[in-house]
């Protein structure tokens, strides 16, 4: 154990961690904490030079907990609120939603009842000015914004705005207030008696926001319902609970923890939900973790719904948030989760921790992402639901269906569209100049869904105006680039070609060039995927337009019509055969 390992100790036990010291399976504890004092007594008092022991211990804190599992985490005092927020459900604004385009705050959204609204803040302004300073220029980032625009709920702040393509600027006064971070942002009818909710977290505010679209969908005539979880990193423990409460009749467990100290809990859902009756399935993906496996979980084991998708990402260690002296905190790892047929959730993580954060890249080499039959699950692994549906343990939860992921639809040239920002620019100045033409001839999002369509022309006029701000037609070509990766790839190889000056084989290097060349080139062209790319970019233009004047929950919409795993989902709920095939809830 190293000098900062050991500071790190002195500094938790100082900080009150000391709670654990007496069921430590460490005999020499006390001893420890004894060295711990001495070697900082000694740096504080006989080091050559002074210390400044704030970053020191927070350094040695951070290594120190990367020994002990993926998931242990410190956060220094300066970053705690901001990892909190997302969860907590409000944080203190204006309430609006921004993008920076050419170096200048483009308003994006506007939150319905929120301060800005009420002052008469649009989508598509442009804000030029903050109190007295000037809000256009590259100092402008998303941290200067946050900075600027957010404050105490109460506290004032004047805003300037360029409005369409009104020359005279427009001054608003905002009193901040509490603005909400929905955790449910897409709720909707996908069909006559089919609801959708994509669940973005498990935030403090989930459960409301759920039963309140629940509530919602049910008057629209909702038989059935698609939970989203893909893409959800999960969130707090106890609103996880209560999202499975409203799907599980009667007093069932939900999930159940334990540890070496065997402390662990078992938690039960309670006697009524809003959604106990009527076909269920739940989405998921590589990217669903934590809560969002516990839900999934927990409705695959009680023979409650479908599980559709891929692998979730199997992270299944209870995290308890320790509030240290300094106000930092350390998010320690407690228990394991583990679904009522007895699976563990989390994932192996004994090959370190840089294996286990590639896993998702592993599984893909492995070709995962593409066949279930490259998921391999030894037979200890097989679990059984009450009704005798077999379930896999081992890391995540393994879906009932599975959906491969689409690789058709990447591509180089939509990504590098994106990165460069040239949607946002073309569609802010295509509003600017129509939206009230086309919200006159779209008044509702289901008009637009159903009748806009990016014709060849507005295409072409979108790919010129992203060449010229710097999309390029083909795949870069920068010849060192090749080069460098040619010789990092072959060194081996092409130390055994050099011997010496005279004997060098340059034929056989400059065939093995060009062919690593030729090669390259086309896997970079082939990744551009030109063919295919045009169909993505006119889907997200539609999307930007139509977030543009209906906001992001309507928007979204326009992506699930061209999501396989969404439309199958659909497809999946009118049809009892697979329901009864998996021997869960087949409904009316």
């Amino acid at each position: 154990m190293n000098n900062r390992i050991l500071v790190v100790i002195f500094g938790l036990l100082l900080s009150g961690m000391t709670i654990y010291a007496q069921t430590s399976p460490n005999k020499h504890y006390q001893q420890d904490k004894t060295k711990m004092d001495q070697l900082l007594n000694a740096i504080n008092s006989m080091y050559v030079d002074s210390v400044d022991f704030d970053p020191l211990v927070d350094k040695a804190i951070d290594e120190m907990l990367k020994e002990l599992d993926p998931h242990t985490a410190y956060i220094p005092s300066k970053d705690v609120a901001a990892m909190t927020e997302p969860l907590q459900g409000s944080f203190d604004g204006i309430g609006v939603t921004f993008q920076i385009i050419k170096d200048t705050i483009n308003v994006m959204e506007v939150i319905i009842d929120g301060p800005s609204e009420k002052v008469g803040l649009m989508v598509g302004d442009k804000i030029v000015k903050v109190d007295d300073t000037v809000a256009v220029g590259k100092v402008i980032s998303n941290d200067w914004v946050r900075k600027h625009l957010r404050g105490k709920k109460g506290t004032k702040v004047k805003v300037t705005v360029v409005r369409g393509r009104k020359k005279e600027p427009i001054d608003f006064v905002i009193t901040r207030g509490a603005i909400p971070m929905y955790s449910i942002n897409v709720s909707f009818m996908a069909d006559s008696t089919t609801g959708y909710v994509k669940l973005e977290r498990f935030a403090a505010t989930s459960t409301t926001e759920l039963k309140k679209a629940i509530r919602n969908l049910k008057e629209q005539g909702m038989q059935n319902l698609i939970l989203d979880l893909r893409g959800n990193g999960g969130g707090y423990l106890n609103v996880a609970f209560e999202i499975c409460d409203q799907f599980i009749s009667g007093k069932r467990m939900i999930v159940y923890t334990d540890n070496f100290r065997k402390t662990g809990e078992k938690y039960f859902s309670s006697e009524d939900g809003l959604f106990e009756e009527g076909k269920l399935i739940v989405l998921v993906d590589e990217n669903s973790a934590s809560a969002s496996e516990i839900t999934s979980g927990c409705i695959q084991d009680w023979d409650r719904g479908l599980v559709i998708g891929r692998r979730t990402f199997g992270k299944g260690l209870v995290q308890k948030p320790l509030r240290l002296i300094d106000q930092s905190e350390v998010r320690l790892t407690i228990s394991h989760y583990y679904t009522p047929t007895g699976r563990c959730i989390q994932k192996p993580y004994e090959d370190g921790l840089d294996a286990y954060f590639k896993d998702l890249q592993t599984r893909a080499k492995n070709g995962e992402y593409y066949t279930a039959e490259n998921i391999k699950f030894p037979d200890s692994l097989k679990y059984k639901t009450p009704k005798g549906r077999v379930v896999y343990g081992g890391g995540g939860i393994m879906p009932d269906i599975f959906i491969p992921l689409d690789t058709t639809k990447y591509s180089t040239l939509f990504n590098e569209i994106v990165r460069k920002g040239v949607f946002g620019n073309f569609t802010m100045d295509y509003l600017e100049g129509d939206r009230e033409s086309l919200l006159k001839q779209y008044p509702k999002f289901e008009d637009f869904q159903k009748n806009y369509q990016i014709s060849d022309e507005f295409y072409k006029k979108f790919m010129d105006f992203a060449k010229e701000e710097g999309v390029s037609d083909k795949a870069s070509f920068v010849f060192s680039d090749y080069a460098n990766s040619f010789i990092k790839e072959n060194k081996e190889k092409l130390d055994s070609l050099y011997k010496s000056a005279e004997d060098f084989d340059h034929q056989t290097f400059d065939t093995m060039f060009t062919n690593y060349l030729n090669k390259t080139y086309a896997e970079m062209q082939h990744l551009r995927n030109e063919e295919h790319a045009a169909e993505f970019i006119k889907e997200y233009l539609r999307f930007e337009i139509a977030r543009g004047l209906y906001g992001y929950g309507d928007a979204y919409r326009v992506f699930l019509e061209s999501d396989d795993t969404y439309q199958q989902a659909v497809e999946i709920m009118h049809n009892k055969k697979i329901f009864k095939k998996y021997k869960v809830n087949s409904g009316k």
